[in-house]
């Protein structure tokens, strides 16, 4: 049984509404990352995106709403490009090389922006209660990884049963978030590298070869 003209029109509306809204949204995440949430404006975000304030409002009834979808974009996205690099983290070479990926990303802008979720944290988590939880999720999720990780360097061995995987993996974090700030503010990487190497020269002294 085939589509009705009426069934086939309203599919090709819903397909292109989701283009829609997904280059809204696409432009937003650009430009909250460059310019930061709060200086961000929907007509920033209507010029941009190429969309007119009625499409706009019908995706995205208001600002709030357009950030916290925002949110969570940055968050999936984030968090899905750390589980390829973590979920099969088992040596200590695999963390050297994890740094080394997220420092060499970041040098591509001079560190310039910093981490997208770190940015929006530092301004939304007074601001927006819903944002700062779902960004909350996500830094345990994103902690999470690197802990499971250590987790399976100490039971295959080559960590000590004295590590508490939770713990390092809190200080990586926060070496690495610390990171993108100095480095943020230097327009220089050298700060984000020194301050995980730290971390990692503490996780080294776990070693057990």
């Amino acid at each position: 049984m085939t589509d009705s003209p009426k069934a086939s029109a309203k599919t090709r509306l819903t397909s292109r509404g989701e283009a829609t809204r997904a280059r809204i949204l696409d432009a937003a995440a650009n430009l909250m990352y460059v310019k930061g949430v709060n200086a961000t404006t929907l007509d920033d975000v209507r010029a941009i995106s190429n969309t007119s304030k009625s499409q706009l409002y019908q995706h995205f009834p208001d600002k709030t709403a357009l950030v916290r979808a925002v949110v969570s974009l940055r968050s999936e996205q984030i968090l899905e490009r750390e589980q390829r690099s973590l979920q099969r983290l088992r040596s200590f070479h695999g963390l050297e090389r994890w740094r080394d990926a997220l420092v060499q990303n970041n040098a591509l802008q001079k560190g310039a922006y910093g981490c997208a979720l770190g940015s929006m944290a530092s301004e939304l988590s007074d601001q927006d209660e819903v944002s700062r939880v779902t960004l909350a999720t996500y830094f345990a999720a994103w902690e999470k990884l690197i802990a499971d990780g250590l987790e399976r360097m100490r039971d295959a061995g080559d960590l000590s049963t004295a590590a508490d995987t939770r713990k390092l993996a809190t200080g990586l974090m926060a070496a690495l978030q610390g990171g993108y700030l100095l480095a943020e503010a230097a327009h220089d990487v050298t700060p984000m590298r020194t301050a995980l190497d730290m971390a990692l020269d503490h996780i080294k002294s776990f070693l057990t070869a």
